[in-house]
Formats: C-alpha cells, structure tokens, sequence
C-alpha cells in the first residue's frame, strides 16, 4: 500500500467544547463519527452546539491536511507535489 492510500485510511479526531463534541474524520476527509456529549444540548441555544461541531470538523480535517503534508514531505525531501491533497 502507498503512503498516500494509508494516509487516506487513517483516522483523525477532534475536540471543542473541553471534549463535550468530538468529531472524526478519515484521510479523504469524510465524517466519519460525531459525539456529543448530552450534557451540552441545550434547546434555546442550538446555535453553540453548531458552533461546536463545525469547529471539532474543522480540527479534525486540519489534523489530516498536517499529518499528510508532514509524512509526504518527509518522503518528497519537501518538494511541492500538486494535486495530491
């Protein structure tokens, strides 16, 4: 299996909210699991719980970018290789 393809199968997780929402995404950065803790749903106040996910998303999708560019440009020595991410 290449690097690119097992960087792609890997998992990524993120947290906000002090760990109350945690999100995970997959190498082709895909959700692929959200938690939420009951204790942080609150009914008159669904816009933080957006705000939640959508920052524990964002994380866990940024996690993925770093780790690939890291990795492959471990192997590339640091060349620029467009179009892989």
């Amino acid at each position: 299996t290449t690097l690119q393809a097992d960087l792609e199968q890997r998992e990524y997780s993120a947290s906000s909210g002090g760990g109350m929402v945690e999100v995970t995404v997959d190498g082709k950065h895909l959700v692929k699991l959200i938690k939420i803790n009951p204790d942080i749903i609150d009914p008159e106040d669904s816009e933080m719980l957006e705000d939640l996910i959508t920052v524990a998303i964002n994380e866990a999708i940024s996690n993925a970018i770093k780790t690939a560019e890291e990795e492959m440009g471990a192997i590339t020595g640091g060349l620029n290789m467009p179009g892989l991410f």
